[in-house]
C-alpha cells in the first residue's frame, strides 16, 4: 500500500476517528486505525465494538492495500508534521510495517492486519429520516447535561429519542435525566421518523456526534438511520453507527408536573449570575441555594458551614403565596444555560415538589428540577 496525501485532511479525518479509540485497551487491535485505498483515495475505520466510525479522505493511492496501525500515535505524528506539508503511507512487503514520511521527517510504525479488524454490521435499519445539522445539534446541547453517569442505572446512560403526538402535530423528541432534574427537547418530526422505535443513544454516541455536528454549517443535512438496536448517522464524508442501549427508558412523562401553580417569570441572565455569586461560598458537599420568594421578590441564600453566608435579591415577577425552596445551584446553572430566552418562567407547587422550568424563547424545551432540603 503507498498513499500520498495533504497533512490537513489526514490530520481533519484522523481527528474524527480517533477519538472513539480507548487509550487503554485489552485487545490490540482495537488501538489501530484501519487504513485501506479506496477508488477517490482512502478510507480510515476505528472501532471500541460499540461505536463504529469511518472517514473517505481524498487522497492519491499509488498502491492499493489495507493495514492497521496505532490510532493515537499516528494522530500525534501528523499533528506534529508541519502545516501544508504531504504525507506518504507506505507499508512494506510483509503488511508488518508501515513508514510514514514527510519532508526530512520519517517513522516506522508496527501493523497489525486488515483480516483481525472488527466488523460491526448494522445489519437491517428499518428507519430512515434527515435532520438539518442545527435542528440535530439543539436536541442534544438542550438535554445532554441532564444524561445520567450512574452506571448502575444503564438505561439513563443516554438520551431517549422518540416521537411523540403533539395536539395534530407529530414531534421527534430527545430527553434525558439522571433523577435529579429532566430536560426535554423537540422538533418537528422529519418524513421517515413515523412509527420508529423509542431508542436510547449512549453517552459516548452522543458526544462524538456533537463534536462532528460543531464543524457542520447549520442547513447541511445529516441523515439518520435506526432499528430498535443501531442507528447510524452520515455527516458529510463520516459515517458513525453505533449499538443503542438496551434497557426501557422510564415514563418520564409521570414527573413532568401538570399542576403547578405558582408561577415566577424572571430575567434570566440575572438570575443566573446572582446564584452562581451566592453559590461562591458554597460547599461542595451541599450546593443548596434557596431561594425565598414573596410579591415581586427573590432571595437568593446560601449557607454553608465552613465559609459562611451569601444573600442577594433581584425583583422578579411573582403574586403567588410566600415560598421557600431549595435547589442544587449547579443544576440551576446547567439549566439557565441551556435557556435561549432573556426571560425564563418557574412553575412551582410547594418546597417538596418538582419545579417546572420553561424557556421564555423556546416553547419546544422544558425542564424539570427535584428541590433539595434547605
Amino acid at each position: 500500500m503507498r498513499i500520498i496525501i495533504e497533512r490537513s485532511n489526514l490530520l481533519k479525518s484522523l481527528s474524527h476517528v480517533h477519538r472513539v479509540v480507548e487509550r487503554r485497551n485489552t485487545i490490540p487491535i482495537l488501538s489501530n486505525v484501519l487504513v485501506r485505498t479506496e477508488d477517490a483515495g482512502m478510507r480510515l475505520k476505528a472501532t471500541d465494538l460499540d461505536i463504529e466510525i469511518t472517514e473517505d479522505v481524498q487522497a492519491v493511492a499509488e498502491e492499493a492495500g489495507a493495514t492497521t496501525v496505532p490510532a493515537h500515535l499516528l494522530y500525534d505524528i501528523v499533528r506534529k508534521l508541519p502545516d501544508g506539508s504531504e504525507v506518504k503511507l507506505a507499508t512494506n512487503g510483509e503488511g508488518t510495517q508501515m513508514t510514514v514520511s514527510s519532508g526530512r521527517s520519517n517513522f516506522r510504525l508496527q501493523c497489525l492486519p486488515e483480516a483481525d479488524f472488527p466488523d460491526i454490521t448494522a445489519g437491517s435499519l428499518s428507519h430512515s429520516f434527515t435532520l438539518e445539522a442545527a435542528q440535530l445539534l439543539r436536541l442534544i446541547e438542550r438535554t445532554q447535561f441532564a444524561i445520567s453517569t450512574e452506571e448502575t442505572r444503564y438505561y439513563l446512560n443516554g438520551i431517549y429519542l422518540h416521537t411523540a403526538e403533539v395536539g395534530s402535530d407529530l414531534s421527534l423528541r430527545a430527553v434525558a435525566t439522571d433523577g435529579h432534574r429532566l430536560a426535554r427537547a423537540e422538533v418537528t418530526a422529519p418524513s421517515g421518523s413515523e412509527g420508529m422505535p423509542g431508542i436510547i443513544v449512549p453517552r459516548k454516541t452522543v458526544g462524538e456526534v456533537q463534536k462532528l455536528l460543531n464543524d457542520c454549517e447549520d442547513d447541511e443535512t445529516i441523515a439518520i438511520e435506526l432499528s430498535d438496536s443501531k442507528i447510524r448517522f452520515t455527516i458529510g464524508a463520516v459515517v458513525m453507527t453505533s449499538k443503542l442501549i438496551d434497557g426501557t427508558f422510564p415514563d418520564y412523562q409521570r414527573v413532568i408536573p401538570q399542576n403547578n401553580d405558582k408561577e415566577l417569570s424572571l430575567d434570566r441572565q440575572s438570575f443566573s449570575e446572582a446564584v452562581d455569586r451566592v453559590s461562591t461560598i458554597s460547599s461542595e458537599r451541599g450546593r443548596a441555594v434557596k431561594l425565598a420568594l414573596s410579591s415581586g421578590q427573590l432571595m437568593l441564600t446560601v449557607n454553608s458551614p465552613d465559609s459562611g453566608t451569601a444573600t442577594e435579591e433581584l425583583a422578579v415577577t411573582y403574586e403567588a403565596d410566600d415560598i421557600e425552596i431549595g435547589f442544587n445551584a449547579r443544576y440551576l446553572l446547567d439549566i439557565t444555560s441551556q435557556l435561549s430566552g432573556e426571560s425564563s418562567v418557574f412553575m412551582l407547587a410547594d418546597p417538596g415538589s418538582p419545579t417546572l422550568i420553561r424557556d421564555g424563547g423556546d416553547a419546544t424545551t422544558l425542564y424539570v428540577l427535584m428541590p433539595m432540603r434547605v
